[in-house]
């Protein structure tokens, strides 16, 4: 029986690779719904060739849009919140992908959790901003999890059959963004084109100027706190420009395992729809003689402070987490316009995170309310 595969952010980078994964294995995997904004040409082409029963967009002028060029096609065409939720719900949907950048989906896939659908988690921010709320309905519910992030499947992959209680800490690699090497007196000349051009992966816009800023390793710290029941005193970050060890288990004995693999998101995510079940790879591939050499150094944490500001709102709790994403996503969308530049960007971030008063055990309301504060007040 064909498992049935519900996508949030489907023409998405995540989402885009994902449905050629589901593409390869049409025996064992069905899309069933999907959700996405505004891409209506390819929303018309993922609905002509995937078939879904259910697809969610941005509003009714796309959908009006999309009715037009699918013409009888059986389809039920949704938009916004309700039908962003109808797609994390869908009755046929085993398992939920969840690919959209931000805080958008969070509301969603806590319901898809509630619904019981196993969870093939991208979006960092799910765990950033409601980790507690999240992993507390994960456990009510008796949900799986898959990380499609490569750090933390690769983190996954290195626990199989271990002992948690032998890990002596979990050591991150990233890439180091297209900044690494450039001299901090530079950064406020940096542009948002400069900053989207990433030198090892292929992402969308948002996660990529996080990899330039390192807070997208700041969210991968805050999501394996959650994933693997890890003190953040227990996760490491090392900078690894060539981005073959995707991350590392330091156990109590002092073994440490590795993953490592092409820089391929297809491969991770490969391994999240088939629920760690290993399969003829049908893309990228690790050729060792090529690989001449592998680097590592620590982060410079005041050169890029965002991922000192992830721990930091990490370790405090409450809706301090909340309000460092929504900070940060609005902080991204005006440097993106031109309106501020690259050293400017953890500065306003900060600010907001200042200027807050930290709830301590929050609910879901007050993590959305913290949420629409930060937006409100970064400037």
């Amino acid at each position: 029986m064909k498992k049935g595969i519900a996508i949030l952010g489907s023409t998405g980078s995540i989402g885009k690779q994902t449905l050629e994964v589901v593409s390869i294995f049409p025996s064992s995997l069905a899309v069933v719904a999907l959700a996405a904004k505004d891409e209506v040409e390819q929303i018309v082409e993922q609905i002509k060739r995937f078939s879904p029963k259910i697809v969610a967009v941005e509003n009714e002028e796309v959908k009006q849009k999309v009715e037009q060029k699918i013409g009888a096609t059986k389809v039920q065409l949704l938009t916004g919140s309700e039908g962003l939720l109808k797609v994390a719900t869908a009755a046929e949907a085993k398992m939920v992908v969840v690919a959209i950048p931000g805080s958008l989906a969070l509301t969603a896939v806590i319901e898809a959790v509630r619904a019981k659908k196993d969870i093939a988690l991208a979006t960092k921010e799910v765990l950033v901003a409601a980790g507690e709320i999240f992993m507390r309905e994960v456990g009510a519910a008796g949900v799986k999890i898959f990380p499609i992030d490569s750090e933390h499947s690769a983190i996954a992959q290195c626990l199989r059959g271990e002992d948690l209680k032998t890990i002596k800490k979990i050591i991150l690699t990233a890439s180091g963004g297209p900044f690494w090497n450039t001299p901090v007196e530079k950064f406020a000349n940096l542009t948002a084109k400069e900053a989207l051009k990433h030198p090892t992966w292929k992402m969308g816009p948002k996660i990529t100027i996080d990899s330039a800023t390192l807070m997208n390793k700041g969210f991968e710290v805050m999501e394996a706190h959650y994933l693997f029941g890890l003190d953040y005193s227990q996760i490491e970050v090392l900078i690894h420009p060539q981005s073959i060890i995707h991350s590392m288990v330091e156990f109590v004995d002092g073994s440490i395992k590795a993953q490592l693999g092409a820089p391929d998101m297809r491969i991770p995510i490969q391994y999240a729809l088939l629920e760690q079940v290993r399969t003829q790879n049908m893309w990228g591939r690790l050729d060792f003689s090529k690989a001449n050499q592998l680097t590592f150094v620590k982060p410079d944490r005041l050169k890029f402070p965002c991922l000192e500001y992830a721990y930091e709102a990490g370790k405090k709790k409450g809706t301090l987490p909340a309000v460092l994403n929504a900070a940060n996503e609005e902080a991204i969308k005006i440097f993106m316009q031109g309106k501020i530049n690259f050293a400017q960007l953890p500065q306003k971030i900060k600010e907001v995170m200042d200027k807050h008063q930290n709830k301590e055990n929050p609910s879901l309301e007050d993590v959305l309310a913290a949420d629409a504060w930060a937006r409100q007040n970064l400037a």
